[in-house]
């Protein structure tokens, strides 16, 4: 399996986004419900549509059980995911609640981890990230990558991740020693 990576410039993910939508706001929502939500791509394809709309309108909050850990999650929608749920949502037709969100054209059922995966990829070969590693956990990665960078801190993202240690988390998100020694050797005060 190939590690991936975040998606660390913000032109590029507006790339991704320009591009996925442009072809399908399936896609589209996935990704951005997952750059902004760090779930898991298993999590994010359980999803159902109740999960996120109640009696024809969008939920706040997301609330589910995590697959890997089996741990309670409960986080809002942030105004970006909730533009591009809405968007997508509007398109469904004749669902009801107990449908998967990100259902496979074939059927009532989510597309699969490798669909999703392709998506990615195409998307990411599309938007100048051909030589980048991705993959489905680049959302997630993405996810605390860029929270890291705005400034939050870094044992928050490690409990929003669910991960043992800061270390784990600085290493999982692409932080390396070099770019934590480059504060040092470029402060300067």
């Amino acid at each position: 399996m190939e590690l991936v990576e975040p998606i660390r410039e913000i032109k590029k993910l507006e790339k991704m986004k320009k591009y996925l939508k442009a072809r399908n706001l399936r896609d589209y929502c996935l990704f951005v419900l997952g750059i902004n939500s760090g779930l898991r791509v298993s999590d994010l394809l359980n999803l159902k549509i109740g999960d996120v709309v109640e009696n024809g309108k969008l939920k706040d909050r997301i609330h589910l059980t995590e697959q890997k850990t089996g741990k309670t999650k409960d986080f809002p929608i942030s105004d970006t995911a909730s533009k591009a749920l809405r968007e997508y949502i509007d398109e469904l037709k004749d669902s009801n609640s107990s449908d998967c969100l990100f259902q496979s054209r074939k059927g009532k059922s989510a597309i699969s981890r490798i669909q999703a995966w392709r998506i990615l990829n195409e998307a990411a070969a599309h938007s100048g990230l051909g030589n980048d590693a991705i993959g489905t956990h680049t959302m997630r990665k993405t996810f605390g990558y860029h929270a890291y960078k705005k400034g939050m801190d870094i044992t928050v993202i490690q409990k929003l991740l669910n991960h043992s240690s800061p270390s784990i988390t600085l290493s999982y998100i692409g932080i390396t020693r070099d770019d934590l020694d480059n504060v040092y050797l470029n402060l300067n005060l």
